[in-house]
């Protein structure tokens, strides 16, 4: 009678266990095995973190084997589990992997296919078929578009995080809960006892100050101590948190009536502007989807405004980036002045006071929450509706998408919606965030999203024009690092051009990013289908990249560079000067964040800039959803790049007093999960 030794691996994860009867059927392409109760007398099984081994036998061979179908039934109450994997070793000696790495829900089975990857194309048997039609009608009614905002990306349909499927959950929920992690951040930062004078005014800036009690952080600390210095102000646009909005000038906007007397005492190559232009060293930050944006007016008793803001930058001869004219509104004209380092020390400092705050505001809707965590959701959803687990290629996104939709989903519960955390502290709440995320969805384009095209159509892609923009440099590497990965891997699945569009299922996922995540929006040139080998690789290296790089270079220095208060406002109290001469300390302090929302600000960017528990950092895939070797060899290769790339990065930064690590693959997790 021939005999299946069935090998089963429980995940580690808190709650993985089950006290819940376990069945299993072997299905070969023969004939079914008996459903099985999986059951060791006197022994405690499906345990968390256990692998347990079971004898199952057949009156007859079953031929190669297939499919695992898994049940769980109710023993006392429903409880969950989470299987990590099964192994069956064959009459004849063989091991068959069959990856799981999903929750068991209620009474509910699963049927599993075996390791390998498989294109639609290849599978023969009606069998599979049949399994592979099975399992996305399945994914298509749990995982259903909405349009949670007009004009946004669409995301998943489910109103809180206990509605979604159980295997996209965070394992912990408590972990996610944004309201607790901010108020245990304001504690743990010693700034709670602020909050009774929720709309008292700060005294000045020394005053900022007691809010750093308690943080030992040096790039915070040299911030705090620099932040009124041009040079401070021009590195952010480089290396700091949104370092993807500076673009090299090769004409002055009708707009921004720079004239050469306004500047030449900032100009040290005996240029004029004109010349100065054409030899690359001008560079500008234009906050111009800003404009018409609605400020929060959800506390009635403070009135909260925004700009729109234009400012001119010059490379020096030292190759530092400085600030050298602001304009805070978008249309010139008597109330609208130019500022510059000649005017007096404060209306100078007011001025760019303001564009970091428009800066900030760009950098949390923008840059952050559109452009990393409602884009990666996006294509998660369409992965999950359209490609198998046996696809090659969700089995090498399904690491970059690990807990997208979940942390979207609180953030709509908590962070963005009304009455949240957004509301709250930034000048954008009250719905000017919805405002922005729709402006900025109109001109948002695939091409944006790959990050060389990128940085080039900023005209920021030369290290000798630049030779600090870190951001730029590393992110080069990394994604150079990504593409050959995903490159790598493809190869091995598809062999022809011609794979690629006669994949039916890669198709639909393409299609369904464009037709229903962007709503096919003429603008966004996002593809309608793949024709090559080499479009899918670029498409992949958006998707992987976007959720782990950049979101990782846009999100982890928030604490660094947004915690001293002053430097980057989360909301400003006082109208954009319209006159020179009306700034002095005063004004200033009136114009920053009263006490309340400075320790909301505070709180947020602490909590934003947390890595999770157990954290995965790039090119660490511990679920093995891949057996094939040639894949672990590629995975293998793209450690050892990343470890090169890391290793690089440290010693630069060494003896920097403004390291920059936030494109260090040791300090990128796999994917959008804070």
């Amino acid at each position: 009678m021939p005999s299946y030794t069935v090998t089963i691996a429980t995940g580690s994860q808190w709650f993985a266990g089950t006290d819940d009867y376990i069945y299993i059927t072997l299905v070969g392409t023969e004939r079914c095995s008996e459903r099985t109760l999986l059951d060791k007398p006197l022994y405690n099984d499906f345990e968390r973190g256990a692998v347990d081994s079971y004898l199952v036998r057949t009156d007859e061979n079953l031929g190669e084997l297939a499919l695992v179908k898994l049940e769980k039934r109710k023993y006392w109450v429903q409880d969950d589990w989470y299987c990590s994997y099964i192994s069956v070793k064959t009459p004849s000696g063989d091991n068959v992997e069959f990856p799981c790495y999903r929750w068991l829900v209620d009474d509910k089975e699963v049927v599993l296919r075996d390791g390998r990857a498989h294109l639609p194309q290849d599978d023969k048997t009606s069998l599979v078929k049949q399994h592979r039609k099975n399992e996305l009608e399945m994914r298509q009614k749990a995982y259903r578009w909405t349009e949670w905002q007009p004009g946004f990306p669409m995301s998943i349909d489910a109103g809180r995080h206990q509605d979604l499927p159980r295997d996209i959950q965070f394992d912990s929920e408590k972990g996610v809960d944004f309201i607790l992690n901010y108020s245990k951040a304001i504690e743990n930062l010693f700034v709670n006892h602020f909050m009774h004078m929720f709309q008292t005014s700060w005294s000045d800036f020394a005053d900022f100050e007691k809010i750093f009690l308690r943080i030992k952080n040096t790039i915070s600390e040299y911030v705090m101590q620099h932040w009124k210095e041009d040079f401070m102000f021009g590195y952010q646009f480089l290396n700091g948190c949104n370092p993807v909005v500076i673009q090299k000038l090769t004409k002055l906007p009708d707009k921004f009536p720079v004239t050469d007397d306004m500047v030449a005492v900032s100009l040290e190559r005996h240029l004029t502007l004109e010349e100065e232009v054409k030899a690359g060293n001008i560079y500008m930050v234009d906050y111009e989807v800003l404009d018409d944006i609605r400020p929060n007016c959800t506390d009635p008793c403070t009135l909260q405004y925004l700009a729109a803001p234009i400012c001119l930058l010059y490379k020096n001869t030292r190759n530092k980036i400085l600030p050298i004219a602001i304009q805070l509104a978008q249309t010139p004209g008597k109330d609208n002045p130019i500022f510059l380092p000649t005017d007096s020390q404060y209306d100078w400092l007011l001025a760019k006071i303001w564009v970091r705050s428009a800066d900030f505001q760009h950098h949390q809707t923008v840059t952050h929450l559109l452009r990393t965590h409602l884009i990666s959701e996006m294509f998660a959803i369409a992965m999950f509706r359209h490609l198998p687990a046996v696809h090659p290629v969700f089995k090498l996104l399904i690491p970059h998408v690990r807990f997208t939709i979940a942390i979207n989903t609180k953030a709509r519960e908590q962070l963005i919606c009304e009455c949240g955390i957004f509301d709250k502290a930034n000048a954008t709440g009250g719905g000017g965030h919805m405002q922005l995320v729709q402006k900025a969805t109109k001109a948002l384009t695939f091409r944006s999203l790959c990050f060389p095209d990128m940085i080039k159509s900023r005209g920021m892609e030369s290290k000798e024009e630049v030779p600090t923009y870190f951001y730029r440099d590393d992110g080069y590497k990394v994604w150079e690092a990504t593409q050959s990965f995903v490159s790598d891997v493809v190869a091995i699945y598809y062999t022809s051009n011609e794979k690629v569009q006669g994949d039916e299922e890669i198709q639909a996922f393409v299609k369904d990013v464009r037709t229903f995540g962007m709503q096919d929006l003429d603008t966004c040139d996002f593809p309608k289908a793949l024709k090559s080998r080499e479009e899918l690789i670029e498409y992949l290296t958006v998707i992987v990249f976007t959720a782990s790089a950049q979101h990782a270079a846009v999100n982890f220095g928030q604490y660094d560079w947004c915690s001293w208060i002053p430097n980057a406002p989360s909301t400003m109290r006082k109208p954009p000067p319209t006159q020179k001469g009306v700034a002095d300390v005063t004004l200033i302090i009136d114009s920053l964040p009263d006490r309340g929302r400075s320790s909301w600000h505070l709180g947020a960017v602490w909590a934003l800039s947390q890595y999770q528990e157990n954290e995965l950092y790039l090119g660490m895939y511990p679920d093995e959803h891949f057996i094939e070797k040639p894949v672990k060899e590629a995975m293998e290769k793209f450690r050892k790049s990343l470890e090169e790339i890391s290793s690089a990065i440290k010693t630069r930064n060494q003896g920097k007093k403004l390291p920059y690590y936030n494109m260090s693959p040791d300090k990128i997790p796999n994917s959008v999960a804070v």
